[in-house]
């Protein structure tokens, strides 16, 4: 389908401005999932897959350790999952997924980048439905036959297998994403994942080339960035400077 390439450039827009913000989303993040399904990762398969995300991405471990004691606590904030859809500069979709403790003061954060970059927020479910929620592991590979038949005798709903320049790709429902990664790494030994993710993956891009909307596209990017309630961004645009 020729996703996997189009799925690396575009897709994964993570808020990553800067180490420190970095950090910080990802120890709140670890926090609320910590608290919800309990601390010790051997049994919140979410809290592991988010610890083992947050490793790559090179978050220390005290960052890491600080998040999961202060659910362990019972004490600190009360976040709560929030999503915004609309359209961007150029007319591209766009998902901003955020964890909140204020949601006033969110949904203003939210809608100031789409008002100064003449782009409109719009009602739940307005775009969402052209993505696909998608488990996605990438890994080295050229034998795409091979890691249908391990995911097929493990009984995963896999949705497509691509292979691209030595690159395996495997797109999977995102309730399938432990069947699948507990499949493959008992298929293969050794196998290092170097795309391991749930995300959202749109059915259609769109390419922006005008240079107005460009520059409005890096601003509303930046500006939806830069509030500290957006954990992430997913949108359609393949930007064409």
């Amino acid at each position: 389908m020729g996703r996997a390439f189009e799925v690396r450039k575009n897709a994964m827009a993570k808020t990553a401005a800067a180490k420190t913000k970095v950090n910080s989303k990802y120890g709140k993040e670890i926090y609320v999932v910590a608290k919800n399904g309990g601390p010790d990762p051997e049994t919140n398969l979410s809290l592991r897959r988010l610890i083992d995300k947050a490793k790559k991405d090179q978050v220390p471990a005290h960052v890491i350790d600080k998040a999961i004691e202060k659910a362990a606590g019972g004490a600190g904030e009360d976040y709560a999952a929030a999503r915004y859809e609309g359209y961007g500069p150029g007319n591209c979709m766009v998902i901003v997924d955020c964890l909140t403790d204020n949601p006033n003061r969110t949904i203003k954060d939210v809608r100031l980048p789409f008002t100064k970059t003449d782009s409109k927020i719009g009602s739940p479910g307005c775009v969402a439905h052209m993505f696909d929620h998608f488990a996605i592991l990438g890994f080295d590979g050229d034998d795409d036959e091979a890691v249908l038949e391990a995911l097929m005798m493990a009984d995963v709903d896999v949705t497509d297998v691509e292979v691209e320049d030595g690159k395996v790709s495997v797109f999977a429902p995102h309730t399938e994403y432990y069947k699948a990664k507990t499949a493959l790494t008992e298929a293969f030994d050794g196998i290092n994942f170097e795309i391991d993710e749930i995300t959202f993956v749109p059915q259609t891009h769109i390419e922006i080339t005008d240079p107005d909307d460009i520059a409005n596209f890096e601003k509303f990017m930046g500006m939806l960035e830069d509030c500290d309630d957006v954990q992430n961004i997913y949108h359609n645009a393949i930007v064409k400077n």
